[in-house]
C-alpha cells in the first residue's frame, strides 16, 4: 500500500491591519489549514477570508484553538481550568464553523495552538477537556495533536478520530515532546536536515531526539510553517521531497 501524509500549516493569524504570512501562497503546497479563531490571532474578516482561500485551493479546514491570549500570541502558559478550556474550544470551533457553513465548506479537524497544545500534551485533564469539547460539537471532527501525547490518549478515550502530528522544524525531547522554543537547538534551521528528518519520520516512524537517542513516533500529518518568503520555499521543498520518496500528500481523514 502506498504511503500518505497530510501537510498542515497554521493560517489566518493576521489581525486587523497586521499581516502575518502569505496564506494564499502556503495553501498551494499544503493539504490542511489550521485557521486561527480569534483567541491568539485572526479576527472575523480574516477568518472569512481564510476559509474562502482554503475553499479555492481545495485545502481541508480545521480550527486552531488557543488560550485567550492575543498579546502573547497564545504562547504563554495560562492557568485555565479544564472547564474553561472546554468552553474555549466550543467558542472557537463554533465561530469557525459558522464561516465554513457560509462558504459550504466542511470543518474537518481541530488543532490546539501554542501553549495550550504543549500543556495538554502532558496534562490528561486538559487533554480530555479539549477532546470532550470537540466531541460535543461534532464527534466526526479529527483531533490533530502531537504523536505520543496525552491528547492522543484522550482522543482514544473519548472515541474521537485523531491524527498524529510531527514537526519539520522542531527538535524533540526523549519523551517525544517538543523542545521548548527558548532552549538551544529547539528549532531545526538546517533545511536539508529538516527535510531528511521529515522523510525519515514518515517512512520509519523514528527520529533522533535532541540528546541523540532515537525515539519512536507515528506520523499522520507534518506541520510546516510558511510565514515568510524563505519558509515558503522550504515548504515547497518538503512537499517535493515527500513526493520524490513515493509519499502521497493528502488531507487527513479516517485515521485512528
Amino acid at each position: 500500500m502506498s504511503m500518505r501524509i497530510d501537510m498542515n500549516s497554521d493560517l489566518g493569524e493576521s489581525f486587523g491591519p497586521w499581516v502575518m504570512g502569505d496564506d494564499k501562497a502556503v495553501l498551494a503546497s499544503v493539504s490542511s489549514a489550521n485557521v486561527a479563531c480569534g483567541f491568539h490571532g485572526g479576527d472575523a474578516e480574516i477568518m472569512k477570508k481564510t476559509v474562502s482561500l482554503c475553499k479555492a485551493a481545495g485545502v481541508a479546514v480545521g480550527a486552531h484553538v488557543s488560550h485567550p491570549d492575543l498579546q502573547g500570541f497564545g504562547r504563554r502558559n495560562m492557568a485555565c481550568s479544564p472547564a474553561e478550556v472546554y468552553a474555549y474550544c466550543l467558542y472557537q470551533i463554533g465561530a469557525l464553523q459558522a464561516f465554513c457553513l457560509s462558504h459550504n465548506v466542511a470543518l474537518r479537524h481541530v488543532k490546539p495552538h501554542g501553549a495550550l497544545y504543549n500543556m495538554a500534551g502532558k496534562d490528561e485533564a486538559l487533554a480530555l477537556a479539549i477532546c470532550e469539547g470537540i466531541a460535543s460539537v461534532d464527534p466526526r471532527l479529527i483531533l490533530l495533536a502531537l504523536s505520543g501525547s496525552k491528547m492522543i490518549d484522550a482522543a482514544h478515550q473519548t472515541g474521537l478520530p485523531c491524527a498524529r502530528e510531527i514537526f519539520a522544524d522542531r527538535a524533540y525531547e526523549e519523551d517525544g515532546s517538543l523542545v521548548a522554543r527558548g532552549k538551544p537547538g529547539a528549532m531545526i534551521t538546517d533545511e536539508d536536515l529538516a527535510i531528511a528528518r521529515v522523510v525519515q519520520m514518515v517512512t520509519t516512524g523514528k527520529v533522533a531526539a535532541i540528546t541523540g537517542k532515537e525515539i519512536a513516533l507515528q506520523a499522520d500529518s507534518v506541520c510546516v510553517h510558511g510565514d515568510n518568503a524563505h519558509a515558503l520555499a522550504f515548504v515547497k521543498k518538503i512537499r517535493a521531497a515527500l513526493e520524490a520518496a513515493g509519499i502521497k500528500v493528502k488531507a487527513m481523514g479516517g485515521m485512528q
